[in-house]
C-alpha cells in the first residue's frame, strides 16, 4: 500500500475570556484535515497527518527518511517550520534542510502536492514564504513575493480545462463556487487542469522521475466551503489528484 504524509492543516488557539471584573484563557487545538482525510479513505486511499506543530521536529529532513513516503502533501504549513528546528533556532547547529530533500525526493519519483491557505505559497503577508525555496523550482506554479490571497466571500467560479488530464475524469458535473484562493502562474511545462475564477485551481508537472500537483484553495473550510465538500464529485477529485501522484488504492 503506498504512503501517503499530510504535513500541517493544524492549529493551536488561545483565546482570553473577560467576564466583569475577572478573566481567564482558554486554548484549543483544531485540524481542516479531516474532510480530505475522509474523502480520501472513501477512495481507498490512506493519509498520515503530522500535525504544524509536529512539523519542525519530525518532518523528514533527508531523501532516505522520505523514500518511505509515495506522496507528500504540505498544506497551511509554513517555509520557517521547515528551515527553524530547534537545532538551529534554539541552538545554533547546522542540519538538514528537508525542502531540499523534498525537492530531490521529487525529481526521484516522488509525489509533492501543495495544497492552498493562509500558510501556503505565499500566503497570509507573504508569511508562508515558499517563494525561491527548494521546493518552488519542482513546483508546477511560480508563486508571487507578496501575499497572494485572493479572497472571494462572493463565490469564485471552478471550471474544468483540461477534458484529456486523468484527473478530469473524477470532475463531474458544476463544482460549487470556492471562497478563496492563493495566486500563483503555472510554469511553462506545466498544465492546467482546473481553474478558479480565471487562475489555477489544479495543476500538474512531471519533474524528472516524479510529479508535483497544486491545489491552490483550502481543503477544508473557510475557503472551501460545505456545499464543496459534500459535492458528490469532490471525493473522487481527492483520489483522482492522490492517484496521479502516485498513491495507489488500498484495496
Amino acid at each position: 500500500m503506498a504512503r501517503v504524509l499530510l504535513a500541517g492543516e493544524s492549529w493551536i488557539s488561545q483565546s482570553t475570556h473577560y467576564k466583569g471584573f475577572d478573566s481567564f484563557s482558554s486554548t484549543t487545538f483544531e485540524t481542516g484535515a479531516d474532510h480530505f482525510i475522509a474523502a480520501a479513505a472513501s477512495q481507498g486511499i490512506e493519509i498520515e497527518q503530522m500535525y504544524a506543530h509536529d512539523v519542525p521536529g519530525k518532518f523528514p529532513r533527508t531523501l532516505e527518511a522520505l523514500s518511505a513516503y509515495d506522496v507528500v502533501i504540505l498544506s497551511d504549513i509554513g517555509y520557517n517550520s521547515f528551515v527553524l528546528p530547534n537545532e538551529v533556532w534554539l541552538r545554533g547547529q547546522r542540519t538538514d534542510n528537508p525542502l531540499v530533500a523534498l525537492a530531490e525526493w521529487t525529481r526521484a519519483g516522488g509525489g509533492l502536492m501543495m495544497a492552498g491557505g493562509y500558510l501556503s505559497f505565499q500566503g497570509f503577508q507573504a508569511r508562508a514564504n515558499f517563494a525561491r525555496s527548494p521546493i518552488e523550482d519542482v513546483l508546477p506554479v511560480d508563486l508571487l513575493t507578496s501575499d497572494d490571497r485572493a479572497e472571494a466571500p462572493q463565490g469564485a467560479v471552478c471550471k474544468l480545462v483540461a477534458d484529456d488530464h486523468e484527473i478530469a475524469k473524477a470532475w463531474t458535473g458544476a463544482a460549487p463556487q470556492l471562497l478563496g484562493y492563493n495566486v500563483v502562474t503555472p510554469k511553462a511545462d506545466a498544465q492546467v487542469v482546473a481553474t478558479v475564477d480565471e487562475d489555477v485551481l489544479i495543476a500538474t508537472r512531471e519533474v524528472g522521475a516524479g510529479r508535483s500537483l497544486v491545489w491552490t484553495s483550502d481543503i477544508g473550510p473557510h475557503w472551501c466551503p460545505t456545499e464543496f465538500l459534500e459535492w458528490d464529485g469532490f471525493a473522487p477529485l481527492v483520489g483522482a489528484m492522490l492517484e496521479w501522484l502516485g498513491a495507489e488504492r488500498a484495496s
